[in-house]
């Protein structure tokens, strides 16, 4: 029996209680899901007093048998591994299987035999204004999580490996609190699914996410099996520039890709490109943005001899171009 003025006051539900309790479980269900695919890394390099830290990041359970995911930069000054703690505390050493600078991504392999995958998601279907939900370790706090939403997708993301260089396309932006050591951790859907790889914290409210997709899928697929990602190259800089009107009709689009160097001795220079030439389609794919162009340097394309269709000087011009493999070495 309660005594007089304690019972509980019968109200009329609040709609937006109802929404945050909503917003609360899903949250608290994508953690409850994940936490355990979640990994604390602590990289470490070899020297001649022993092994010493090299960084710290987190990591993201791919298989049961020990593959996990991070970004390329957070294991960048290491030579071997590091060791990985999951959120039950077990603490298990890595070593580094693969990693790709270009798409900011790393695969490393744990000594374990019975790790909590997580699930990959398609961020191709995401849209702004998305709850998404961030785990990783900044600051060394491990199993940390915070919250947001999708402010912006196709955003770009510079990437270098020595003397290679090329764009990330279709970064993630979200503004779900990141900071240091969040690097290489997930960012989930209300479901629970990974569907970027925190990369980055461009500022307060800013963070973005190498998203997973078709092609981030293949580098994955090709860092677990081979250990390295191989990529075409034709030996050109260019960017994006509208066509004319009669080209715009021709084709069925607004833009193409605007030749501004030509690398020497390069597989564009030997078939023939050149500065201020605008390619319109390549292996029969239309080109509209160097994206497009990064997208079709696949590891097929390599000695192959790939058909395209440029502009020059107004007039349509077909040249044959055989693609040669991407290297990344430092000079």
């Amino acid at each position: 029996m309660s005594a007089p003025g304690l019972e509980p006051a019968q109200t009329e539900p609040d709609p937006g209680h109802e929404a945050l309790d909503a917003y609360s479980r899903v949250v608290s269900g994508v953690a409850e899901r994940l936490a355990p695919s979640v990994a604390s890394l602590r990289v470490t390099r070899r020297t001649r007093a022993g092994h010493v830290p090299a960084g710290a990041g987190s990591g993201v359970a791919l298989t049961g048998d020990g593959f996990l995911l991070t970004s390329a930069h957070v294991v960048a000054g290491s030579g071997r591994g590091g060791r990985a703690t999951f959120v039950d505390g077990r603490e298990i050493a890595f070593r580094i299987v693969g990693s790709d600078p270009l798409s900011d991504l790393a695969i490393l392999r744990a000594d374990a035999a019975d790790l909590t995958p997580a699930e990959l998601g398609d961020a191709e279907g995401l849209r702004v204004g998305q709850l998404v939900v961030a785990l990783g370790n900044p600051h060394g706090f491990a199993g940390s999580v915070t919250a947001g939403v999708v402010s912006a997708l196709g955003r770009s993301l510079p990437a270098r490996a020595g003397r290679a260089g090329r764009v990330i396309d279709n970064v993630i932006q979200t503004d779900a609190a990141l900071n240091p050591g969040n690097s290489g951790g997930a960012l989930a859907d209300a479901s629970g699914r990974v569907i970027g790889i925190n990369t980055a914290v461009a500022g307060i409210g800013l963070g973005l996410a190498v998203p997973v997709d078709s092609v981030t899928r293949r580098v994955i697929a090709a860092l677990m099996t081979e250990g390295r990602v191989r990529r075409a190259h034709l030996g050109i800089a260019g960017g994006p520039r509208p066509l004319p009107p009669g080209a715009r009709q021709r084709f069925g689009r607004e833009a193409g890709v605007e030749v501004v160097e030509v690398v020497p001795d390069s597989p564009a220079e030997r078939a023939g490109l050149r500065p201020e030439d605008l390619i319109v389609e390549l292996d029969g794919k239309p080109v509209t943005g160097v994206g497009d162009l990064q997208r079709l340097m696949v590891a097929e394309l390599i000695g192959a001899r790939v058909p395209a269709c440029v502009l020059r000087g107004g007039q349509v011009t077909r040249l044959e171009l055989v693609p040669a493999e991407l290297t990344t070495k430092e000079g």
